[in-house]
């Protein structure tokens, strides 16, 4: 097991080093005090399996942090390990890609239980909390994605390449040379086809997908 640290707080990273080491001794673990190094970390680590991240630190906005790590690293799952603790933030913080929220008031065995949880593949919430929080919402079943991806214009296939690679809107007009409104266009339209919520949804729902240069088509990975 391979885990990232990802916070701000020498002391905190330490004691969450501590916990997870006593929970898992065989666990190998990196630590990062804030996301350009956290990034840097994942880049030069491929076999590291779950990211343990903080959202409030020092020149992080809201989840800022959780979608440039979600959508860069999409195949690693995210447990946020907050000092928040509003049903709101948790819920939003699932809808923006993460595995599981922990706040950090939680103890050891909570702890344990959540990582042991995500790395299984579930989606993990304090039980006090979970009553009040909609991990996976309710919606109506989605066509297969194959099926979803052949409704794009080869355009939109285009933008969604480049959403794919982390690029932002003013970066996919310049290399499409349009302007940022049709860009924006693009993007509704990926968004609205693909029965997602946000560019980090795009990211993720594609991430096992391979595309075939050759016929412009993407195929399962």
């Amino acid at each position: 097991m391979h885990l990232l640290i990802v916070d701000d707080h020498p002391l905190f990273r330490e004691a969450l080093a501590s916990a997870i080491t006593l929970a898992f001794p065989e666990a190998r673990l990196e630590e990062a005090d804030g996301i350009r190094s956290a990034c840097d970390l994942l880049a030069k680590n491929p076999t590291i399996d779950l990211t343990l991240l903080d959202l409030s630190m020092q020149g992080v906005t809201g989840f800022d942090g959780l979608v440039t790590i979600r959508t860069r690293f999409p195949r690693i799952p995210i447990l946020i390990v907050s000092g928040l603790e509003d049903p709101r933030i948790m819920r939003e913080a699932v809808h923006h890609g993460a595995a599981g929220y922990v706040p950090k008031a939680v103890d050891k065995a909570t702890l344990t239980r959540a990582i042991s949880e995500v790395m299984n593949g579930a989606v993990f919430m304090p039980p006090e909390l979970a009553g009040s929080v909609d991990p996976v919402p309710a919606r109506a079943k989605k066509a297969p994605l194959a099926e979803r991806i052949a409704l794009l214009t080869p355009q939109q296939m285009r933008v969604l390449m480049m959403i794919r690679q982390g690029k932002l809107n003013k970066q996919i007009a310049h290399e499409l040379q349009v302007g940022d409104s049709t860009v924006k266009a693009h993007v509704s339209e990926i968004l609205r086809k693909l029965e997602v919520i946000s560019r980090t949804q795009i990211v993720i729902e594609t991430a096992y997908m391979d595309f075939d240069q050759s016929n412009g088509s993407f195929t399962g990975g």
